[in-house]
């Protein structure tokens, strides 16, 4: 092989790699089109499907991946971090379900819905807008903040797991990660692919708010009991107590996530 000179540190090596700096030799046949377009797949892919695997078991075997990555097994996988973010953009392109991306009318049928119409008529005599005008720019600036916030739900979600799973000693990132495979599988499940469903079957009209949360409330007593059991060894009538719990967990996370959003929301608009 011939004697090279680095482009990056000017040291004279052969080979396809520079054993100073490790800077790659580009050959002329990764120019071509065939290998940008591979070079695209792979980005997208992650050449060996490791995302799509990892999604699949999110789906399939709920909690195992977190265990997977809690023991060091990180090399097949792509952390539910990583996978998070990935849903997390999608979902905000095609945001059908109000999951996550709360407009305003979907807070006002929160909990605390009374308060977000009292504070959200102050700020509109404050900025002299009628209530449309004011929908209109306070749906704008809140999909950006709900882009950042979506991993607030994480956190909430996880902190009764220390107590509710404190003898199996594992750590706060532990739960937090179970939690955000939780972010990922409803991503997926409860937004994208009911989005997909509603735009090409005509089941759009039965999506009403009650049948929204029966379904929800299915999906996730199944992640939450595929997990326990994964993901935290736990078998029985435990399991389902305290899966049943959590799924309670999970509404105030919900709801404690869209305050936290609103807040914001309206304090920047």
């Amino acid at each position: 092989m011939e004697d090279l000179i680095c482009k990056s540190c000017g040291h004279h090596f052969t080979g396809y790699y520079c054993n100073q700096c490790g800077e790659k030799v580009v050959l002329p046949q990764e120019r071509s089109l065939t290998s940008i377009l591979s070079s695209v797949m792979v980005a997208i892919t992650n050449v060996d499907g490791k995302a799509i695997k990892s999604l699949w078991l999110v789906i399939a075997k709920p909690g195992f991946l977190s265990a997977e990555i809690t023991v060091g097994r990180t090399v097949r996988y792509v952390r539910p971090m990583s996978l998070f973010f990935v849903l997390n953009l999608v979902y905000f392109l095609f945001p059908l379900v109000q999951l996550f991306n709360a407009t305003w009318k979907t807070q006002l049928g929160t909990v605390y819905g009374s308060w977000v119409l009292r504070q959200s008529v102050h700020k509109m005599l404050e900025l002299d807008l009628p209530r449309s005008a004011f929908e209109l720019m306070y749906n704008d600036k809140t999909i950006g903040y709900a882009k950042m916030l979506v991993i607030v739900f994480a956190v909430f979600a996880s902190l009764p797991l220390n107590g509710l799973y404190k003898s199996t000693k594992k750590f706060f990132g532990d739960h937090l990660n179970l939690m955000v495979e939780l972010a990922c599988f409803n991503l997926f499940i409860n937004a994208l692919v009911i989005t997909l469903l509603a735009k090409f079957l005509p089941i759009g009209t039965y999506l009403d708010d009650t049948v929204l949360t029966i379904f929800f409330i299915i999906t996730n007593l199944y992640f939450l009991i595929r997990s326990g059991n994964h993901f935290y060894q736990e078998t029985g009538i435990k399991l389902i107590a305290k899966s049943v719990l959590m799924i309670g967990v999970l509404k105030i996370a919900l709801e404690a996530y869209r305050l936290v959003l609103f807040l914001i929301t309206i304090w920047t608009m």
